[in-house]
Protein backbone atom coordinates (compact mmCIF):
# COMPACT_ATOMS: atom_id res chain seq x y z
CA UNK A 1 0.00 0.00 0.00
CA UNK A 2 1.31 3.08 -0.83
CA UNK A 3 0.35 6.80 0.43
CA UNK A 4 2.70 8.99 -1.21
CA UNK A 5 1.59 12.56 -1.03
CA UNK A 6 -1.20 11.33 1.13
CA UNK A 7 -2.18 13.67 4.13
CA UNK A 8 -3.06 11.65 7.40
CA UNK A 9 -4.10 13.37 10.28
CA UNK A 10 -3.81 10.95 13.63
CA UNK A 11 -5.22 12.10 17.11
CA UNK A 12 -4.09 10.66 19.60
CA UNK A 13 -0.37 10.11 17.97
CA UNK A 14 1.97 10.18 21.03
CA UNK A 15 1.85 6.63 22.19
CA UNK A 16 0.12 2.94 21.66
CA UNK A 17 -2.18 2.76 18.39
CA UNK A 18 -2.04 6.59 17.04
CA UNK A 19 2.06 6.30 17.32
CA UNK A 20 2.21 2.58 15.43
CA UNK A 21 -0.53 3.68 13.19
CA UNK A 22 1.68 6.96 12.38
CA UNK A 23 4.90 5.21 12.04
CA UNK A 24 3.35 2.95 9.57
CA UNK A 25 1.79 6.03 7.39
CA UNK A 26 5.04 7.71 7.14
CA UNK A 27 6.62 4.26 6.11
CA UNK A 28 4.14 3.86 2.67
CA UNK A 29 5.04 7.94 2.05
CA UNK A 30 2.52 9.49 3.49
CA UNK A 31 2.66 13.05 4.98
CA UNK A 32 1.91 12.37 8.71
CA UNK A 33 0.32 15.10 10.92
CA UNK A 34 1.10 14.23 14.76
CA UNK A 35 -1.29 15.45 17.06
CA UNK A 36 -1.10 14.87 20.67
CA UNK A 37 -0.75 16.50 24.51
CA UNK A 38 2.69 14.69 25.37
CA UNK A 39 5.48 16.80 23.29
CA UNK A 40 8.21 14.44 24.60
CA UNK A 41 6.05 11.82 23.19
CA UNK A 42 5.57 13.30 20.39
CA UNK A 43 8.94 14.15 19.67
CA UNK A 44 10.01 10.56 20.24
CA UNK A 45 7.11 9.63 17.55
CA UNK A 46 8.59 12.07 15.26
CA UNK A 47 11.68 10.87 14.76
CA UNK A 48 10.55 7.52 13.29
CA UNK A 49 8.70 9.16 10.64
CA UNK A 50 9.86 11.21 7.81
CA UNK A 51 9.32 15.05 8.07
CA UNK A 52 5.64 14.69 10.65
CA UNK A 53 3.80 17.90 11.12
CA UNK A 54 3.85 17.79 15.05
CA UNK A 55 0.57 19.68 16.45
CA UNK A 56 0.40 19.84 20.33
CA UNK A 57 -3.39 20.32 20.82
CA UNK A 58 -6.02 19.14 23.26
CA UNK A 59 -8.43 17.59 20.94
CA UNK A 60 -11.40 18.85 23.73
CA UNK A 61 -10.14 22.36 23.09
CA UNK A 62 -11.85 24.06 20.47
CA UNK A 63 -9.49 26.67 19.40
CA UNK A 64 -6.99 23.27 19.53
CA UNK A 65 -9.45 21.69 17.21
CA UNK A 66 -9.49 24.49 14.64
CA UNK A 67 -5.84 25.02 14.85
CA UNK A 68 -5.22 21.59 14.52
CA UNK A 69 -6.74 21.36 10.62
CA UNK A 70 -5.47 24.83 9.94
CA UNK A 71 -2.01 24.53 10.42
CA UNK A 72 -2.27 21.06 8.17
CA UNK A 73 -3.76 22.96 5.90
CA UNK A 74 -1.44 25.67 5.97
CA UNK A 75 0.89 23.12 5.79
CA UNK A 76 -0.33 20.69 3.02
CA UNK A 77 -2.97 22.43 1.56
CA UNK A 78 -5.37 19.02 1.85
CA UNK A 79 -6.41 16.16 4.25
CA UNK A 80 -6.55 13.02 2.50
CA UNK A 81 -7.82 10.93 5.43
CA UNK A 82 -8.70 11.60 9.27
CA UNK A 83 -7.91 9.03 12.02
CA UNK A 84 -9.64 9.62 14.84
CA UNK A 85 -7.68 7.98 17.56
CA UNK A 86 -7.69 9.82 20.36
CA UNK A 87 -9.37 8.43 23.46
CA UNK A 88 -9.30 7.87 27.37
CA UNK A 89 -10.37 5.09 29.82
CA UNK A 90 -11.87 5.69 32.95
CA UNK A 91 -13.64 3.20 35.55
CA UNK A 92 -16.78 4.44 37.87
CA UNK A 93 -19.34 2.88 39.46
CA UNK A 94 -22.93 4.80 39.45
CA UNK A 95 -22.15 4.97 42.93
CA UNK A 96 -18.96 7.03 42.78
CA UNK A 97 -20.10 10.41 43.86
CA UNK A 98 -17.91 11.72 40.85
CA UNK A 99 -19.93 9.53 38.05
CA UNK A 100 -21.26 12.30 36.35
CA UNK A 101 -17.54 14.14 36.06
CA UNK A 102 -15.80 10.66 34.70
CA UNK A 103 -19.01 10.86 32.79
CA UNK A 104 -18.35 13.72 30.63
CA UNK A 105 -14.70 13.54 30.90
CA UNK A 106 -15.20 9.85 28.42
CA UNK A 107 -18.07 11.49 26.16
CA UNK A 108 -16.06 15.13 25.90
CA UNK A 109 -12.70 13.06 24.81
CA UNK A 110 -13.69 10.23 23.52
CA UNK A 111 -16.88 10.88 21.20
CA UNK A 112 -17.56 15.15 21.36
CA UNK A 113 -14.16 15.85 20.47
CA UNK A 114 -14.19 13.27 17.76
CA UNK A 115 -17.07 14.63 16.27
CA UNK A 116 -15.93 17.71 16.23
CA UNK A 117 -12.56 17.43 14.58
CA UNK A 118 -14.52 14.99 12.52
CA UNK A 119 -16.59 18.20 11.56
CA UNK A 120 -14.07 20.75 10.77
CA UNK A 121 -12.29 18.07 8.51
CA UNK A 122 -15.11 17.00 6.43
CA UNK A 123 -15.22 20.01 3.97
CA UNK A 124 -11.02 19.15 3.36
CA UNK A 125 -12.10 15.25 2.78
CA UNK A 126 -14.95 15.91 0.53
CA UNK A 127 -12.66 18.14 -1.92
CA UNK A 128 -10.09 14.58 -2.05
CA UNK A 129 -12.40 11.97 -1.89
CA UNK A 130 -10.54 11.00 1.48
CA UNK A 131 -11.81 8.59 4.53
CA UNK A 132 -12.17 8.56 7.95
CA UNK A 133 -11.37 5.60 9.96
CA UNK A 134 -12.57 6.06 13.56
CA UNK A 135 -10.79 3.98 16.40
CA UNK A 136 -13.37 2.35 18.97
CA UNK A 137 -13.54 -0.52 21.43
CA UNK A 138 -15.03 -4.12 22.08
CA UNK A 139 -16.59 -2.14 24.87
CA UNK A 140 -19.22 -0.25 22.80
CA UNK A 141 -20.79 -3.87 22.11
CA UNK A 142 -20.00 -5.82 25.31
CA UNK A 143 -19.30 -4.92 29.10
CA UNK A 144 -16.21 -6.74 29.68
CA UNK A 145 -15.96 -4.79 33.48
CA UNK A 146 -19.04 -2.60 35.25
CA UNK A 147 -16.74 -0.23 35.29
CA UNK A 148 -16.31 0.46 32.06
CA UNK A 149 -19.67 1.28 31.27
CA UNK A 150 -19.55 5.10 30.94
CA UNK A 151 -16.43 4.23 28.43
CA UNK A 152 -18.38 1.86 26.63
CA UNK A 153 -21.57 4.16 26.04
CA UNK A 154 -19.12 7.03 24.13
CA UNK A 155 -17.29 4.14 22.30
CA UNK A 156 -20.78 2.77 21.15
CA UNK A 157 -21.45 6.17 20.22
CA UNK A 158 -18.44 6.41 17.99
CA UNK A 159 -20.14 3.09 16.10
CA UNK A 160 -23.42 4.73 15.55
CA UNK A 161 -21.66 8.45 14.50
CA UNK A 162 -19.56 5.98 12.14
CA UNK A 163 -22.70 4.34 10.71
CA UNK A 164 -24.52 7.90 10.27
CA UNK A 165 -21.60 9.82 8.97
CA UNK A 166 -20.96 7.01 6.29
CA UNK A 167 -24.09 7.05 4.84
CA UNK A 168 -23.97 11.28 4.82
CA UNK A 169 -20.71 11.33 2.94
CA UNK A 170 -21.32 8.56 0.86
CA UNK A 171 -22.57 10.70 -2.07
CA UNK A 172 -19.33 12.63 -1.81
CA UNK A 173 -17.23 9.47 -2.29
CA UNK A 174 -15.59 9.46 1.12
CA UNK A 175 -15.59 6.20 3.09
CA UNK A 176 -16.20 6.50 6.89
CA UNK A 177 -14.86 3.40 9.00
CA UNK A 178 -14.52 2.29 12.20
CA UNK A 179 -11.89 -0.35 13.83
CA UNK A 180 -12.70 -2.10 17.51
CA UNK A 181 -9.93 -3.23 19.04
CA UNK A 182 -9.79 -5.60 22.44
CA UNK A 183 -7.42 -5.55 24.92
CA UNK A 184 -3.72 -3.89 23.00
CA UNK A 185 -0.76 -3.33 25.11
CA UNK A 186 -0.61 0.53 25.68
CA UNK A 187 -0.04 3.03 27.96
CA UNK A 188 -4.29 3.64 28.16
CA UNK A 189 -5.08 2.04 31.74
CA UNK A 190 -1.83 3.09 33.04
CA UNK A 191 -3.19 6.59 32.46
CA UNK A 192 -6.33 5.73 33.92
CA UNK A 193 -4.31 4.48 36.85
CA UNK A 194 -4.62 0.57 36.00
CA UNK A 195 -1.83 -1.08 36.76
CA UNK A 196 -2.80 -4.52 35.37
CA UNK A 197 -0.16 -6.36 33.77
CA UNK A 198 -1.09 -6.51 30.11
CA UNK A 199 -0.30 -10.42 30.57
CA UNK A 200 -3.07 -10.98 32.80
CA UNK A 201 -5.75 -10.49 30.05
CA UNK A 202 -3.73 -13.25 28.16
CA UNK A 203 -5.83 -16.49 29.66
CA UNK A 204 -8.97 -14.53 28.62
CA UNK A 205 -7.95 -14.45 24.53
CA UNK A 206 -8.81 -17.21 22.52
CA UNK A 207 -5.69 -16.45 20.50
CA UNK A 208 -3.84 -16.35 23.49
CA UNK A 209 -2.63 -13.18 23.05
CA UNK A 210 -2.98 -9.56 23.46
CA UNK A 211 -2.93 -7.21 20.54
CA UNK A 212 -0.02 -4.96 19.88
CA UNK A 213 -0.77 -1.51 18.63
CA UNK A 214 0.64 -2.69 15.13
CA UNK A 215 -2.06 -5.14 14.82
CA UNK A 216 -4.29 -2.17 14.57
CA UNK A 217 -2.00 0.67 12.78
CA UNK A 218 -1.95 -2.14 9.74
CA UNK A 219 -5.98 -2.09 9.62
CA UNK A 220 -5.63 1.55 9.90
CA UNK A 221 -3.95 1.65 6.61
CA UNK A 222 -5.98 -0.97 4.93
CA UNK A 223 -9.43 0.43 5.59
CA UNK A 224 -7.62 4.11 4.37
CA UNK A 225 -6.19 2.45 1.16
CA UNK A 226 -7.52 2.06 -2.79
CA UNK A 227 -7.43 -1.75 -1.30
CA UNK A 228 -10.50 -1.01 0.69
CA UNK A 229 -12.26 1.30 -1.94
CA UNK A 230 -15.69 -0.33 -1.85
CA UNK A 231 -15.78 -0.58 2.40
CA UNK A 232 -17.88 2.13 4.17
CA UNK A 233 -20.19 1.87 7.18
CA UNK A 234 -18.12 -0.85 8.56
CA UNK A 235 -16.86 -1.49 12.09
CA UNK A 236 -13.82 -3.99 12.16
CA UNK A 237 -12.99 -5.94 15.07
CA UNK A 238 -9.48 -7.28 15.90
CA UNK A 239 -9.48 -8.65 19.18
CA UNK A 240 -8.05 -11.69 19.46
CA UNK A 241 -11.27 -13.76 19.50
CA UNK A 242 -12.74 -12.07 23.36
CA UNK A 243 -16.04 -11.15 21.73
CA UNK A 244 -16.38 -15.28 20.77
CA UNK A 245 -16.72 -16.18 24.28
Amino acid sequence: MSFANKVVIITGASSGIGAATAILFSQEGANVVLVGRNEIKLASVARKCENPLIIKADVTDMDDAKRMIAETIDTHGKIDVLVNNAGIVRYESILDENVLETFDALIDTNLRALFNITRLAVPYLIETKGNIVNISSIAGKIVPDSRLVAYGISKAGVDNFTKGLALELSKYGVRVNAISPGPVKTDILENAGDETPWECFTPAMPLGKVGEPDDIGHLVLFLASDKAGSITGVDYVCDNGVMLK
